[in-house]
């Protein structure tokens, strides 16, 4: 295939989220013009820091942006979704906190630690989901139902029923902004989880390995790939993704609270592969789709906010939203379109013309 139809191809995967998230700016142009403002204010810290609708909206889909990352790779691998990230994400903001409370005093030293112990953790859940599913051929959501129950309790018997205040100036950089640097960090997270996800890619066949299972796992092994590998490395870095996104959560708060940490987010990253156009069911996929799909959800919230949508209401007009977008975005509709958009291109040519051109 050339590169011109490669990337015609992505970029009609994208047409949908594309379409999508120009249609909520235009929607906001009309209804309020100063909800694209962006000024600098002064933080409580005395830092400064940007302020807007824009930048909240990028900041605050920073975690479902980077979970999003790692499902798009497990729904692309397994063909199904795994509905257990808030939970685990639960398991491993409490050993984080557990390793900063345990040694007293938060510094980077115990940051860098409670980190890599929480990356640790994770994906030795994540690698336990996968084996259901890779080893014993589990349905995905069914595998994954086991820690989406009882993930908070475990999280409860790491850190137990407190809710410990992990009050640091390092972790509200980590979780707010960097003293000198007015973007929000976690911007940054999304964009460094993004760049090692693209290096990867670009370095080694992982791309290749993982779509080739999700399209067809005999003739992947057939193939010499090992699918049973592959499905367990989507799920390790589903993993990392997880743990990235706690870390964020739990310095954004300054504090742990396993019942509401990253709560809801399995669904929400679920969509956003959706809406980003990936394929539910396996195989061909596009991070940047998950990630904008990611940021069109927090962009519709926003807006129902913005509007006084009261909060208990807010996820009625998502869901209505939501389906309006699966469903154009969904292969039947787009043939149907497709067929539509050639009818009315070639309708006033010769039937050889329509002959030429098919």
């Amino acid at each position: 295939m050339s590169q011109r139809k490669k990337r015609s191809r992505g970029l009609g995967q994208l047409l949908i989220p594309l379409v999508a998230m120009g249609l909520l700016l235009i929607f906001n142009l009309f209804r309020d013009p100063g909800f694209f403002s962006i000024g600098i204010a002064t933080n409580n810290s005395g830092n400064a820091v940007l302020t807007g609708n824009l930048i909240s909206i990028i900041d605050s889909a920073s975690e479902l942006a980077v979970i999003s990352m790692g499902m798009t790779l497990v729904t692309a691998a397994c063909g199904g979704q795994d509905i257990s990230v808030g939970a685990v994400g639960a398991i491993s903001g409490a050993v984080f906190a557990k390793v900063l409370l345990g040694f007293g005093s938060i510094t980077g030293a115990t940051v860098v630690l409670g980190f890599i112990l929480s990356v640790l953790a994770t994906i030795l859940f994540k690698l336990f989901n996968g084996t259901l599913v890779a080893v014993f051929r589990i349905q995905p959501m069914i595998a994954t139902l086991i820690l989406y129950s009882c993930g908070r309790s475990i999280a409860y018997w790491i850190n137990g029923d407190a809710t410990p205040q992990l009050n640091s100036p390092i972790l509200s950089a980590m979780g707010m902004t960097i003293p000198g640097i007015p973007i929000p960090t976690p911007i940054f997270a999304v964009i460094i989880v993004g760049a090692l996800m693209a290096l990867i890619f670009r370095l080694t066949t992982t791309r290749l390995y993982i779509q080739s299972v999700g399209i067809n796992q005999g003739a992947a092994r057939l193939n010499g790939i090992n699918p049973v590998a592959m499905k367990l490395l989507s799920f390790a870095l589903l993993g990392v993704c997880v743990a990235v996104a706690a870390v964020i959560g739990v310095s954004r708060l300054g504090q742990l609270n396993h019942k509401t940490l990253l709560v809801d987010i399995e669904m929400d990253a679920i969509l956003a592969v959706a809406i980003g156009g990936n394929n539910l069911g396996g195989g061909r996929f596009r991070l940047s789709g998950s990630i904008l799909g990611a940021y069109i959800i927090q962009m519709l919230t926003t807006t129902l906010y913005a509007m006084s949508v009261a909060p208990v209401n807010v996820k009625t007009y998502k869901a209505i939203v939501i389906i309006i977008i699966v469903v154009a975005g969904s292969p039947v509709v787009k043939a149907k379109l497709t067929a539509l958009l050639n009818r009315l291109c070639y309708a006033g040519l010769p039937s050889s013309a329509h002959k030429g051109v098919n």
